[in-house]
């Protein structure tokens, strides 16, 4: 069993208390977005996968690819920043999404916290919203979930302090 912290859109503001909500992953995955002075932190305290997002700049894009696609457990995950969700995938994903989807499909950008499962291609979306303070989203979020062999469980959201 893994146990994964997922945040997204940070914009260069790292909250102090998600150390404090990420102490017992195993895991933290960045959904894109990072912004300035976020990876390092972030790396330093727990083993980091994440994607660049359209904010982030050349460090973050040589570090990070735009799409990240592996296996966790036996969960085969793909995670990118603008992905779209269900019913409603962005273009450049498409192709593959529908002939070749995975069990867990992350995305960010949007801010909107979502959790939807799509029964066409019979896998969960998670966008875990916006976890900084840049942005039009009035709360900010992160997600915290477990993933034992092929399943998916145990997934919570987790509010911050105000923006």
């Amino acid at each position: 069993m893994k146990t994964i912290g997922l945040i997204s859109d940070t914009h260069g503001y790292l909250d102090e208390s998600v150390f404090k909500h990420f102490e017992k992953c195993d895991e933290i995955w960045h959904a894109g977005d990072f912004g300035q002075d976020v990876a390092g932190p972030l790396s330093a305290f727990k083993p980091l996968r994440g994607v660049f997002g359209n904010i982030d700049d050349a460090v973050i894009r040589q570090e990070f690819p735009e799409q990240n696609r592996f296996n966790c457990e036996a969960v085969d995950v793909w995670m990118t920043h603008i992905g779209g969700y269900p019913g409603k995938y962005s273009s450049y994903v498409k192709p593959d999404i529908y002939t070749k989807p995975p069990k867990l499909f992350i995305t960010g950008h949007s801010h909107i916290l979502k959790v939807m499962y799509d029964e066409k291609l019979k896998l969960l979306h998670i966008n875990p919203g916006a976890a900084g303070k840049h942005g039009w989203h009035k709360v900010r979020t992160l997600i915290r979930f477990c993933i034992t062999d092929e399943n998916i469980h145990n997934l919570e959201v987790i509010e911050l302090s105000g923006r």
